[in-house]
């Protein structure tokens, strides 16, 4: 069948139904359809839908992509309304440009790329005195993306100074039973135990986590879970451990994870705002060094627990929780898998080069962090450096709309692993997962684990 704009609107809506807009315009505000009995008023919910022409969302560096844009309300075509939109390689400035969409759909030329990459159309319409914003990204050659980011000659002998500086310390663990967590399956503890000091060597610096462990007698594989960003408190990875999985959930920033949530929320808008370039002008002192070393030591405590089996441990989170999990695997060889969604920090020099770099974005044009200092310390610490690196299965998800992680950072460390890979796509989704992608990791997780 042949394509057409009408045919693009009824595939967004899921129905093939009368493409007559259900608001007019009048004197250039949109009425409010009618009121369907017996009820005395409505709103309407309002969505901009945009998606690329074709599917799959990828072109080869070359193609030609469109994008098509309907406004909706309550599922239905808006005709009339003005959007304001723009169309360039994403995260990158873009000129704004304004439109009327018709009944049918807007068709946007997005014109095309010359090297892999990703180009982002974002489109914001006002209906009703409320603004509305959607975006879609189409990719090209993707799988063609390679880091712009150096790979230190030193990095491995600069990671084996720190693990061996980290061995001298001793683990002084201390566990708390949290009874009001626990089930019928799973005890629940508050953990902590001794890690790298950073700049603050002489104090005992330690980490906390929640550690959830089979009621059952037996031998258990394990899973570090470790962080986003942010500062918050942790409950646990229960959901795991009540399928024959030791879990651990670890916050970064060396205070316990279960305290009430107005300390978290003043330390994340105070002590703690911007701790990404905390030191960033130091590979030795920089924040980061001691997270990473941390997320070893969080593995020292789970394989020194009498209910571990002794061979079988994973690492997995989301965002900078991606980004360490793929640091964790590379610098352990304890780890044997990993599972990361929309990994944080990588090739955070992408902007240096005209083009979209990972969170925390410190490089972007005009931030103070760009200086040749702080450049030079991003190579020890860039997720694809660590990527290079991986000896062991990973199972990577993600979306092509993510604004936090741009995927053209995503697949710059994707592109380098060369260990066994996976990578699961939800186009549409950005910075957030959808149940397929949770159930997807979770399964491949399992079976890497030998959990039936």
């Amino acid at each position: 069948m042949k394509s057409t704009p009408a045919l693009f609107l009824a595939s967004i809506l899921g129905l093939l139904p009368s493409l007559a807009p259900t608001a007019a315009v009048a004197s250039g505000t949109f009425e409010i359809p009618a009121v369907p009995a017996p009820a005395d008023a409505r709103v309407a919910a309002v969505r901009v839908a945009v998606a690329p022409d074709r599917a799959g969302w990828t072109y080869a560096v070359g193609e030609p992509a469109k994008f098509r844009v309907a406004v909706l309300s309550d599922g239905q075509s808006l005709a009339g309304v003005t959007v304001r939109y723009k169309v360039g390689p994403e995260m990158l400035p873009a000129e704004e440009k304004t439109a009327v969409v018709p009944a049918e759909g807007l068709v946007i030329d997005g014109g095309t790329m010359k090297e892999p990459g990703f180009l982002r159309c974002i489109v914001t319409a006002e209906v009703a005195g409320r603004s509305y914003r959607g975006l879609a990204t189409a990719g090209f050659s993707p799988e063609k993306i390679q880091p712009t980011q150096t790979n230190p000659d030193d990095f491995d002998a600069f990671w084996a100074a720190g693990k061996a500086e980290l061995a001298k310390i001793p683990l002084e663990a201390r566990q708390t039973l949290m009874p009001e967590a626990c089930t019928d399956t799973v005890d629940v503890y508050h953990v902590s135990f001794r890690s790298f000091g950073g700049s603050y060597r002489e104090l005992a610096s330690r980490i906390y986590g929640i550690l959830c462990v089979p009621k059952a007698p037996g031998k258990y594989p394990a899973v570090l879970g470790v962080p986003g960003a942010g500062v918050r408190p942790y409950s646990g990875m229960k959901g795991l451990a009540a399928r024959g999985v030791i879990t651990l959930q670890i916050g970064i920033h060396g205070i316990p994870v279960n305290l009430p949530a107005e300390l978290y929320d003043q330390l994340r808008v105070g002590a703690l705002s911007g701790y990404p370039t905390f030191n960033l002008d130091n590979r030795d002192t920089y924040y980061y060094r001691r997270v990473y070393l941390a997320c070893v030591r969080a593995n020292d405590f789970l394989v020194s627990l009498p209910q571990y089996d002794g061979e079988n441990l994973a690492v997995t989170g989301g965002s900078q929780g991606g980004q360490l999990s793929i640091v964790t695997a590379a610098l352990d060889p304890r780890v044997k898998a990993l599972a990361a969604y929309y990994p944080a920090y990588c090739d955070v020099t992408g902007y240096l080069h005209r083009r979209a770099g990972g969170w925390p974005h410190m490089m972007r044009t005009g931030s103070p962090h760009a200086t040749p200092e702080k450049l030079a310390v991003t190579a020890y610490y860039d997720v694809v450096n660590f990527a290079r690196r991986l000896k062991v299965p990973a199972h990577l998800a993600w979306g092509y709309n993510d604004e936090t992680c741009p995927p053209t950072s995503l697949y710059a460390a994707y592109n380098v692993i060369p260990s066994p890979k996976r990578l699961v796509l939800a186009l549409e989704t950005g910075h957030n997962t959808v149940p397929e992608e949770n159930a997807a990791s979770e399964a491949w997780l399992l079976a890497q684990l030998g959990v039936k």
